[in-house]
């Protein structure tokens, strides 16, 4: 309890902590990216995440965190939800200044962001003391965010009747179903409202009847119960996640979620369209009150 009445336990501005390196600072801030946590090269867990607020709203500031669980890390809602963060190192790498959470005396707090109501986080750290003129700077942060673009920081989203073949692109889409094929294998049912371009298929009719063309890229139908939940209008694209290669919080990806996948490959299989996610690809969370999820709820 010592920490809440100490004199240094306040807030800095992201763009007053860029000059405090090697120092502990405290820090509070409204999430731009989120990575999903997965294990590190020893035996703890990691993420990583990209925060600002108004003294410093361009690509935001990088926090590395580490945890001895997965448990441990934070577990964000959505972009734009809120974080405070304390007793957190300044470092710097290759001339680029990032915040350290240290699992041994840092601590955290998560709060739901510009469409939050709530005074208490939704998570915290087992070191976390709240004050009550947190609440203060959480509100603050909330009208802030009001006038400030998330997406800013993102290259455009393509709409799937925009996609294009062998290229990488950003896609907003909701998750319609997760299929695990294998421990490693899964696939990813999801839909953004439009219908993707068409494709000829070359194939000659007297060939059919030994090489049949394919209707689906999964090794068996879905279950009927499955299908009818799935939308009449609009493009259902199958989205390949190799877990050798892209570690993924598979948990996290709930049927019903909107979320952005950034640096999707895009490919076409046996004349159907498909995403694969790289290793180089991430999973962005997003409220259901997103501008671009509702201009894709009114296709």
């Amino acid at each position: 309890m010592g920490m809440v009445n100490r004199d240094d336990y306040r807030f800095l501005k992201i763009a007053d902590a860029l000059f405090a390196v090697n120092q502990k600072v405290n820090l509070i801030g409204v999430i731009l990216e989120y990575s999903i946590p997965k294990k590190s090269k020893g035996t703890d867990w990691f993420c990583s995440l990209r925060i600002v607020d108004g003294s410093h709203d361009n690509r935001g500031l990088l926090v590395n965190m580490f945890a001895d669980t997965e448990g441990k890390l934070p577990k964000v809602d959505v972009l734009g939800d809120i974080i405070e963060l304390s007793q957190i190192q300044m470092k710097t790498h290759n001339g680029e200044v990032y915040a350290l959470f240290n699992k041994k005396f840092s601590a955290f707090a998560l709060y739901e962001g510009k469409y939050g109501q709530s005074c208490n986080p939704y998570q915290t750290s087992s070191r976390y003391r709240h004050r009550n003129q947190d609440m203060t700077f959480v509100t603050g942060l909330r009208r802030w965010v009001e006038g400030f673009q998330l997406d800013t920081a993102f290259k455009e989203c393509l709409l799937l009747r925009q996609l294009m073949e062998g290229g990488h692109f950003n896609l907003v889409c909701k998750i319609l179903h997760l299929l695990e094929i294998t421990k490693d294998e899964s696939i990813l049912f999801v839909w953004d409202g439009s219908d993707a371009p068409q494709r000829h298929i070359h194939s000659k009719l007297e060939n059919e009847e030994a090489y049949p063309l394919g209707l689906q890229l999964e090794p068996q139908t879905l279950p009927r119960d499955i299908l009818c939940t799935f939308p009449t209008v609009g493009t259902v694209l199958r989205v390949f996640v190799n877990q050798r290669n892209v570690q993924l919080n598979l948990s996290s990806l709930s049927m019903g979620r909107w979320v952005k996948l950034i640096s999707l490959l895009f490919e076409v299989r046996e004349g159907m369209w498909c995403g694969v996610l790289m290793s180089s690809s991430k999973v962005r969370f997003l409220p259901n009150e997103d501008h671009l999820v509702l201009e894709r709820q009114s296709l």
